[in-house]
Formats: C-alpha cells, sequence, structure tokens
C-alpha cells in the first residue's frame, strides 16, 4: 500500500528503512544468475564478499556469503566467472543497503553457457538479425576507420600495423575499452555509438585476440548484437582466432578470421594496387596499339587501291568523256540544225509554189464579188456588178458590163 505523506506529515528515515526491510524480508529465497566482478575475502573473516553484475547492463549487487559456502565450489570461482546464487535477499536497515545472502553457490558450466548462446543465435536469427540481405558492403578505401580494441592490445597492434602496412596513408580513430569481464560489454557499446556517430569515420573494426569461451561472452551478449545491427557504418567483426566464432559474427557486416586478416580486409594493398594499375595500363596500351594497327593496314589498304594511288586519272578519264560527248553533241545538234534547214527550205519551196500567191505572179488574177465570193464562171455575174480583181502587184476595181 502506498504511504500516505505529505509536506507537513513526512516519513521518518528509520519507519521507511523499516517497512523497505519488512517487505524485502518477506521474499523468499531466489535463484540469480550473474558474473563476479569483485571478490573481497579477509584473512581469518568468516565472510566473503561478492559484486554481481548482469554483463548486459550496468547494474550490480553486494552479495555476501559465509566462507564455507564459498570454498565449498572447486575450483574457487574467480572476477569474470558467471555464477548462480541461491540467496536470500536482505536489505540492512542501518545503512538503507540491499543484499544477497548467500546459501549455495555454482558456476555456470561451458555446456550450459553454449546452449543459452545457441538458444541466442535462434532466437535472434528468427528476428532477421543475421540476414545476409543486410549486409553493406566496406568501402574500397575507407577515408578513417573506427577501432574498438583493449587497452595497449596485441589485437590493436596487429591491425595498426598490418593495415600501415598495406596502405601508409590509412588513418585510425582508436577507442580502447574492456574486451573482457564485467564491463566489456558497455565499454564495446559505447565505444560502437560514439564512433558510429563520428562523420567521417566509414568502417568500424571490433578486435579482440584469442581466449577462452568466458573471456568471449561479451562478443555474444544481446544487448552488444543489437547495437551492431541498428548501427550505420559497416562493422567488421576480429574476435579471437579462426575457430573462435562468437555472435557478433554473424551480426557483423564482415567476418575477419583474425585481427590482421582485417587488416588485410579493411585497407588494400598499395603494391598489388600499383599493379593492378600498371597491368592495366599495359593492357590499355596493348588495346590502343592493336587498333593503331588495325587501321593502319586498313589506311595503307585504302592508299594502295588505283583510286587513291592515281586520284587524278579518273579525273582525266571522266574529263576526256566529257569532251568526247560534248563534241558529240555539237556534231549531234550541228547536223540536225542543217538536216531541218534543209526540211524547212523544200518545206518552203513546196508551200510557195503551192501558194495562190505564185500564181498570181504568173499573170492570173482573183475576182470577186462584194462580199468576198470568187466568180468562177461568168453566169455567176450580171451587168453592172461591182467587182473586185486582185493582181500579184495589188488589186483594182471594176464593173461587169
Amino acid at each position: 500500500m502506498a504511504l500516505q505523506t505529505s509536506f507537513e506529515q513526512p516519513v521518518p528515515v528509520s519507519a521507511l528503512t523499516k517497512m523497505v526491510g519488512d517487505w524485502i524480508d518477506r521474499l523468499g529465497a531466489i535463484w540469480v544468475e550473474g558474473q563476479i566482478t569483485q571478490i573481497s575475502r579477509r584473512p581469518g573473516a568468516g565472510m566473503v564478499f561478492l559484486t554481481l553484475r548482469d554483463p548486459s547492463h550496468d547494474v550490480s549487487v553486494s552479495v555476501t556469503c559465509y566462507r564455507s559456502v564459498f570454498e565449498k565450489v572447486v575450483p574457487a570461482p574467480s572476477e569474470g566467472a558467471r555464477v548462480v546464487v541461491w540467496a536470500k535477499p536482505t536489505f540492512y536497515r542501518p545503512r538503507g543497503q540491499f543484499s544477497l545472502q548467500a546459501q549455495e553457490l555454482r558456476p555456470v558450466g561451458i555446456g550450459e553457457l553454449l546452449a543459452r548462446l545457441e538458444e541466442l543465435k535462434r532466437r535472434l536469427a528468427a528476428e532477421g538479425l543475421f540476414d545476409l540481405g543486410l549486409k553493406r558492403p566496406l568501402p574500397f578505401l575507407p577515408h578513417l576507420i573506427g577501432l574498438i580494441c583493449g587497452r595497449a592490445s596485441a589485437a590493436e597492434k596487429d591491425v595498426l600495423e598490418n593495415a600501415q602496412r598495406r596502405w601508409p596513408g590509412v588513418r585510425f580513430e582508436v577507442r580502447e575499452t574492456a574486451v573482457q569481464g564485467a564491463g566489456a560489454v558497455a565499454g564495446v557499446t559505447a565505444a560502437l555509438a560514439e564512433l558510429d556517430a563520428h562523420p567521417e569515420v566509414d568502417v568500424i573494426v571490433i578486435a579482440r585476440g584469442g581466449g577462452s569461451v568466458e573471456d568471449l561472452l561479451p562478443f555474444s551478449d544481446e544487448q552488444l548484437i543489437r547495437a551492431v545491427a541498428a548501427c550505420q557504418t559497416p562493422v567488421v567483426s576480429a574476435i579471437g582466432h579462426e575457430p573462435d566464432s562468437p555472435l557478433l559474427d554473424l551480426v557483423a557486416d564482415l567476418r575477419a578470421s583474425t585481427p590482421t586478416d582485417a587488416a588485410k580486409r579493411i585497407v588494400p594493398d598499395v603494391h598489388e594496387e600499383m599493379e593492378r594499375v600498371a597491368q592495366a595500363r599495359r593492357r590499355l596500351w596493348g588495346t590502343i596499339n592493336q587498333l593503331l594497327d588495325r587501321e593502319y593496314r586498313a589506311l595503307e589498304g585504302f592508299r594502295s587501291r588505283p583510286v587513291l594511288a592515281a586520284p587524278y586519272a579518273m579525273l582525266d578519264q571522266r574529263t576526256q568523256e566529257v569532251a568526247a560527248l560534248r563534241d558529240r553533241a555539237y556534231r549531234c545538234a550541228r547536223h540536225k540544225v542543217t538536216r531541218d534547214d534543209e526540211v524547212l527550205a523544200q518545206t518552203l519551196a513546196r508551200v510557195r509554189a503551192l501558194s495562190p500567191l505564185a500564181t498570181l505572179e504568173r499573170g492570173y488574177a482573183v475576182v470577186q464579188r462584194e462580199g468576198g465570193a470568187v466568180v468562177r464562171k461568168p453566169e455567176e455575174v450580171e451587168a453592172g456588178d461591182a467587182l473586185a480583181v486582185r493582181l500579184a502587184g495589188g488589186s483594182l476595181n471594176a464593173t461587169v458590163s
């Protein structure tokens, strides 16, 4: 039930801690899983103090257990180990501190860890986080590479040295963080978010050397896997050695077998690229020379043809043909004109011979009555009729008598 308090009637701290303690005391013993991040054992003390942390979230709780309970676990748990604790929640009222009173302590076995990872793998695969269609290609030559690795680790050295050996001008933005233990997930996730937000980073490499299954557990954590899936920048996983395969390898855009392999995959080899350029130039020059040779042979073939070997011969031949045709046309025209002139003269002579004028010139005359009718017989006129007589040299008027 919620407390009824006000500014005028506040609840005392002792009353609050008593109510919280009474509520916690009503809880029974529970099984709790976590990762041991701190162990405090004082010589001669009967109690062992532990800090149990959830590796996926920044949450920790204090655990107290009797030395006899702690020493029953063989081998003894160490910092970073995953354990399951059968404990009773307690609340220390004088200080207002919550803790667990451990009654039994069991380490989480490798088989159980692998089974949990397999179940997480199936669940995330069902959500589509490992789909190949989501993989993004890496840039051919990134301007800036983000690197997440351990502090002064061999993995960092391998990536930096091999990448710079392949491409001396490569630049890195390095984020050193814990890659093992309780703070690994939070540290790697924070570094990933920071590099993903960097405007110049083109690809992010998460690198770590080899280790046991427990050492590589942070890179199979669900929180980190989802953070990589939501990342906008391509991510390269370079965790452990070739046989190691954390879940990060499945969600990353590229899986490198080792940190050294990651350096080879993210930047090209300058010597190999120069050799490719040289080969391309040789192929280009070869192609150009072949083209020039082919065109030169074609040009020589054209030049060897008669029309190009003696280009004016055809013109001279055509000139002669044109001159011959012109002379022939002139001759034909003159012949035609001469022949037609003769025909015209003959026709004119015949016309003149048949013309009435020619008859009149021989002394004949044409007699016409008024109206133009030609008089052919004497009976056609009467005395006193006016007649017109047409002669070769003119005409005259007459009267029939």
